[in-house]
């Protein structure tokens, strides 16, 4: 892998000096948070479970707000369906972690494991396996069809995840400073669900600095976890780049966590411009401290060419789609390459209807900053891209033989930049390669991994029927993929939502050579030495999956950009977070068949 590009500018650029009211402030808040550091490591796990039991209710009672807050930042009007993606990604995903955080430290507090009763099992290379999803018997009925497995590193057994389970709650007096959470601006539940992973995985105390594009939720976010601000744990502050650089290098902070862009990454790590680039040569940080972070990259979209019915290419068009244009295409997990077979005989058919569903898919403004630049940088560097869309503001870059591209055989510099970019945009490209089967799959994957910027995460769609003809080659193939979450017949969006799966880029990387990120966020089982999650889903959707002998009883799915009734399922699946219970379902189930 080389470094990950981006088209988007630097955040350290254009810096500008705090004033002195602005510092003092903010050395205010970190005052605070070390005297609350103290309060903290006196606090029983107990104590710890009921905080975070607080602050799921607070999230609860302002979701309405937080969901529509989110909206009207995003530009979606009150009543368009896409309103569902503020529901699901926003509070519900925030309840869901901070109630299974809750349970995993009440475990601990009992002297039980938060992996106890948990399923184990096996996967290639050693790898002692963890089912975290369905993780509840509320979860096997809501997400039927869906499941996810965490990969531990190779030699890591089950007794042994078993009993480190709670990583930083088995030694709770040992607090571990003040972390900076520089909070990410798309996704309204990053943020929060970076905090909980600060306090609890970390045991340290968490300062949220805003992303500037989220600053209108600074409210909403204040109330929904007001229970951590009120105990001193959490401080929340708004700002840009300058403040941002005030923090970073603040003796106060003892760890820095971001979610972003390779390229902010860097200039915090090394420095901006040419003086940073001349640091990272040398191997001369300028921070001297510890930094995590999750930072997206050019996420594949690996399709396994099977005879696929017309509804089927219709179906994975409009999944392949929801992976890109989610969100507006401002997704860090957004599917940005997909890597079909030259020999397939239905790949003509099924790139007329992907592009048939990027360009029907429902219109939204463009509402991140610099978008406009990134796709005229994409349109750019592939003049024979289509523009799709009602207002031709999504990028189709085929770069297929047929396609008037040179598929497999693409002289690199054509190639590089949908491949080496992480767009941020709704740019999609498609390449080639040859063969089918094992022979197809095989070379994806090292396609993959050896040509696609970042590690965070990797999509494979694939018929049953398919699947099961490459029986164990097919689970070489997903162990040989080096991601942090790999999707098979599911966006790996889902891995996202699920609370107990960890979230980040494949291990190994380093400042030098980041990618997309190191360590793991969520996790809210509290799991150590993770090496992937693997999340798996129906291929066709309900009544088909069942007559197509799939054990699947889950519909179109509510995070589908086509989902008509996603703001009402989005809605309810929220209120079943908040107050879980089977009379609940009913009228999620009413709403998701309708999508």
């Amino acid at each position: 892998m080389t470094t990950t590009e981006s088209a988007s500018p630097s955040a350290a650029a254009d810096r500008t000096t705090l004033d002195d009211t602005e510092r003092a402030a903010l050395d205010a808040a970190i005052d605070e948070l070390a005297a609350g550091e103290r309060r903290w490591a006196d606090t029983s796990l107990a104590a710890r479970a009921a905080l975070l039991a607080r602050t799921h209710a607070t999230i609860a009672a302002n979701a309405e707000r937080w969901a529509t807050t989110a909206g009207r930042i995003k530009g979606l009007a009150p009543d368009s369906p896409l309103m569902g993606e503020e529901w699901i990604s926003g509070p519900y995903p925030a309840l869901t972690g901070f109630a299974q955080l809750s349970r995993s430290l009440q475990a601990l507090a009992e002297r039980r494991s938060p992996l106890a009763g948990a399923r184990f099992g096996t996967a290639p290379g050693g790898r002692t396996t963890v089912r975290v999803l369905p993780h509840s018997a509320h979860e096997a009925i809501l997400l039927h069809g869906f499941r996810a497995e965490v990969w531990l590193r190779p030699g890591v057994a089950a007794s042994t995840a078993r009993s480190h389970a709670g990583l930083a709650q088995h030694h709770p007096s040992r607090t571990g400073g003040v972390g900076l959470v520089l909070g990410a601006g798309n996704i309204t539940s990053i943020a929060p669900l970076d905090v909980a992973s600060e306090l609890v995985a970390h045991n340290r105390v968490a300062l949220l600095k805003l992303n500037p594009t989220l600053d209108d939720l600074e409210p909403v976010l204040r109330a929904a976890l007001a229970p951590l601000v009120e105990a001193g744990v959490l401080r929340i502050v708004r700002g840009g780049a300058d403040a941002g650089a005030y923090l970073t290098g603040h003796p106060g902070i003892a760890h820095v966590h971001i979610t972003g862009s390779s390229v902010t990454h860097d200039a915090i790590v090394w420095g901006p411009g040419d003086e940073g680039r001349a640091r990272k040569a040398a191997g001369t940080p300028v921070l001297d401290k510890d930094i995590t972070s999750e930072l997206g990259g050019v996420a594949p979209v690996v399709v396994v060419p099977g005879d696929w019915s017309a509804d089927d290419l219709r179906y994975q068009a409009e999944h392949v789609a929801t992976m890109r244009l989610h969100n507006g295409g401002y997704n860090c997990i957004a599917g940005q390459v997909v890597i079909v077979s030259r020999d397939w005989p239905l790949k003509d058919a099924f790139l007329a209807a992907l592009r048939d569903a990027l360009d029907r898919a429902p219109a939204r403004p463009a509402w991140y900053p610099g978008s406009a630049a990134r796709l005229a940088s994409a349109a750019a560097s592939y003049p024979g891209a289509t523009r799709l869309g009602p207002d031709g503001g999504r990028l189709l870059v085929d770069l297929t033989g047929n396609a008037g591209g040179h598929g497999p055989d693409a002289a690199a510099p054509e190639r590089a930049a949908v491949e080496r970019t992480e767009y941020f945009a709704p740019v999609l490209g498609v390449v080639e390669l040859p063969g089918t089967g094992q022979r197809f799959l095989d070379a994806a994957v090292a396609h993959a991994n050896d040509e696609l910027a970042g590690t965070l995460g990797a999509n494979v769609v694939v018929a049953p029927n398919d699947r099961r003809a490459l029986g164990a080659g097919f689970d070489r193939a997903i162990a040989d993929l080096r991601y942090g979450t790999i999707g098979v017949n599911a966006w790996t969006g889902v891995g996202y939502l699920t609370a107990t799966a960890p979230w980040g880029a494949y291990p190994g990387h380093t400042l030098a050579d980041i990618q997309s990120g190191r360590g793991v966020v969520h996790n809210a089982l509290l799991l150590d030495a993770t090496e992937r999650t693997v999340v798996t889903g129906p291929f066709r959707p309900f009544p088909r999956s069942v007559a197509r002998g799939e054990l699947a009883l889950f519909p179109k799915p509510p995070w589908f950009v086509t989902a008509r009734s996603a703001a009402t399922t989005g809605r309810r699946l929220t209120a079943f977070a908040a107050r879980p219970g089977w009379l609940a379902m009913p009228s999620v189930f009413a709403a998701a068949f309708r999508a």
